[in-house]
């Protein structure tokens, strides 16, 4: 998708749905058409019927007015069926983009949560429900105007006069309830942003007493939330009630101008009432405007923040398919910076690793281990530089291709509800036999076999029901699944008993056995003895690379001239 279609992504779903908003158009010029009926029924009957006398006559208008309000509800009907397919393919359309643009933004600004699905579901509802119905009704005031202009010249200017006066009346409405709207709604999005922050770390709220301390701090923004809205809502009432009062008593002015006309002769008995029928029907449109201007400002901050998102987060351009990697990975001069932090995490790395060939990552804390694993994974983009596998651009990847060749256990083990095969599986449709090869291979077979229901045990939220070292097995069997290339594990055995460390050094055999790239992030000798070259990693450079023996031995040249050490492997 090129940067044009990424920066009009909501209007080319908006233009894909033409279509039926097209057709939902006609429906409602037919709809309003026929809506004329009573009108016109009513016309006939007093000026026509009532007057000969003629019970034929009044018989005949009468079955003809139903035919037509029976047309005007199957066209009614008709029409919300279209308006309904329209959202079902709207949602089809920017669904999937949104969540993947929210995944986008999640990965650079580490966000996990956003209004943005609730925001489409919003506008979904209002484009195609109550807001297009006003909107696709409101261009019949002018014809409804037109018609009582030509029961009378005045009643039509008078129809204008009341219409214009609304009007001002609902701008003078988006005036008054905007700022306070938009103030309640920015207080709304902190305070749920707040709960979810809080419900993330309940353990840690519940055990320290936060709770009190919480709840204080949400509830600022939860006055400032209910007090902007109590005034937006009490400013809203005040005008929806104002226009209710001058709609019905512009109604009676103008019967009582037709009464006066008639009176003059210059009108006939039953154009009084169609006048009025005709006003309310010209002026309906404006006041359901004006009753749902809230609805219709809060979905316009919802399309708003849609398209920030889309623009922010484009859609990946498609790539080639490129063939099965070997796994050989290359690092050339890695830089990466987090957004608003002046320094570098990671500086100028570069660093290459064969196929088959399996490297320790290690270094202090905060020396960009975790940074660089994410980095080659692709998790993140860096900032210059590059990181390739079998000489490609990760990035240039398509990432569905890329997934289905790279393992990535990461340092934070998040799991997904469901059941314990579904997240090996990556929720992928496959055979049972794959889901137990990558559990046999992680050494996770055995302990989920004696789970109450085994490889259909449902793990909870996060894999709440598990403990700690479970889940870093499971996530361990789901990165190893589908034989990949290229394996990369960070902290994988931080949860790990004696048990889980054995079975991880076996999987590191067998990923070594299968010659499958792997870097492993660990500070404990069970993840490093096995490898083949050490990575030292400080301050966001590499301090050393090579073989064990290579970097052991540099460590106690520097050693032997004083200079600092990089940290001790800590025996398990």
């Amino acid at each position: 998708m090129n940067d044009k279609s990424n920066a009009n992504a909501l209007r080319s779903a908006l233009a894909a749905c033409a279509p039926y908003f097209v057709l939902a158009l006609i429906f409602s010029f037919a709809i309003n058409l026929l809506a004329l009926a009573p009108t016109i029924y009513m016309i006939h009957v007093y000026d026509g019927a009532l007057h000969s006398s003629s019970v034929p006559t009044l018989v005949m208008l009468t079955i003809g007015v139903m035919i037509a309000l029976i047309a005007l509800s199957a066209l009614d009907f008709a029409r919300s069926q279209v308006l309904t397919r329209a959202g079902a393919r709207m949602d089809r359309l920017l669904a999937g983009r949104i969540i993947a643009a929210m995944n986008a933004r999640a990965l650079v600004h580490g966000r996990t949560a956003g209004p943005e699905l609730r925001d489409l579901d919003n506008f979904r509802q209002y484009a195609c429900g109550g807001g297009i119905l006003t909107m696709l009704d409101l261009p019949w005031t002018p014809v409804y105007i037109a018609f009582a202009y030509v029961l009378h010249p005045v009643l039509g200017i008078m129809c204008v006069v009341f219409s214009i006066i609304l009007f001002l009346l609902a701008l003078l409405n988006e005036w008054l309830i905007r700022a306070p709207l938009e103030r309640s709604n920015a207080a709304a999005a902190n305070g749920y942003r707040f709960v979810e922050a809080g419900l993330r770390n309940a353990e840690v709220v519940h055990s320290m007493g936060m709770i009190g301390a919480i709840l204080g701090r949400w509830r600022k923004d939860r006055t400032a939330h209910i007090d902007d809205q109590n005034v937006a809502s009490d400013r809203n009432a005040i005008m929806a009630s104002i226009i209710k009062f001058l709609r019905m008593a512009m109604q009676s002015v103008i019967l009582g101008v037709g009464a006066y006309l008639v009176i003059e002769r210059d009108l006939s008995a039953g154009a009084i009432f169609a006048a009025s029928i005709l006003l309310g029907r010209a002026l309906a449109p404006l006041e359901q405007a004006v009753a749902s201007w809230r609805s219709t400002i809060m979905v316009r901050e919802s399309y708003a923040r849609m398209r920030d998102l889309l623009v922010g987060f484009p859609e990946a351009p498609k790539h080639i398919e490129l063939p099965r990697p070997k796994g050989k990975v290359s690092v050339e001069q890695l830089v990466y910076f987090v957004r608003g932090n002046p320094k570098a995490v990671l500086r100028g790395i570069s660093f290459t690793v064969q196929p088959g060939e399996q490297i320790g990552i290690f270094g202090p804390s905060a020396a960009g281990k975790s940074t660089l694993s994410r980095a080659i994974v692709g998790a993140i983009k860096p900032s210059q530089g590059f990181v390739r596998l079998d000489g490609a651009d990760i990035q240039q990847w398509n990432r569905e291709t890329f997934g289905n060749y790279v393992g990535y256990l990461p340092q934070d083990i998040e799991l997904f509800s469901g059941n314990i095969a579904e997240n090996i599986a990556r929720f992928k449709n496959v055979g049972d036999d794959e889901v137990v090869a990558a559990a046999k291979l992680a050494g996770a077979h055995d302990f989920i076999l004696r789970l109450p229901d085994g490889y259909n045990t449902q793990i909870g939220e996060s894999g709440a029901f598990l403990s700690g070292g479970q889940r870093q097995r499971i996530a361990l069997a789901r990165a190893v699944f589908g034989n990949p290339a290229l394996v990369v594990l960070d902290e994988p055995n931080s949860n790990l008993d004696m048990e889980g460390d054995q079975a991880l050094t076996s999987a590191l055999a067998a990923l070594k056995a299968a010659k499958i790239t792997t870097i492993v992030v660990s500070h404990r000798s069970v993840a490093m003895n096995a490898v083949d070259k050490l990575l030292v990693l400080r301050d966001g450079m590499i301090d050393a690379f090579g073989t064990q023996a290579e970097v052991l031995g540099r460590k106690q040249q520097v050693a032997a001239g004083g200079a600092p050490q990089p940290p001790q492997l800590r025996k398990v």
